[in-house]
């Protein structure tokens, strides 16, 4: 799987949007590609330059579990853009 971070803070977390409830949802990439169109329209949308990560599936999602966060697994069969507003970082 894949997870975006800001390019240069990969140490300071990685990239969420907000849901409809004000929670903080992680968007775990299953394809690589996926993750890099989604990084090209967050640049064109003014977000900062996105640095793509491969992580381990097992080990992100049992961290997310264990640290309480929300998080969502990008098929390729799913169609995601990104939010006007709402993106931070968990």
């Amino acid at each position: 799987m894949f997870i975006l971070t800001v390019a240069g803070k990969e140490k300071e977390g990685a990239y969420s949007v907000e849901d409809d409830y004000g929670d903080q949802i992680l968007y775990l990439f299953e394809q690589e590609d996926d993750a890099e169109r989604y990084a090209m329209m967050l640049e064109e949308e003014s977000y900062p330059t996105m640095n793509i990560l491969q992580v381990d599936d097992a080990l992100m999602i049992k961290t997310c579990e264990t640290h309480g966060y929300n998080y969502t697994i990008i098929t390729p069969d799913d169609i995601v853009i990104p939010p006007t507003i709402g993106h931070d970082i968990i």
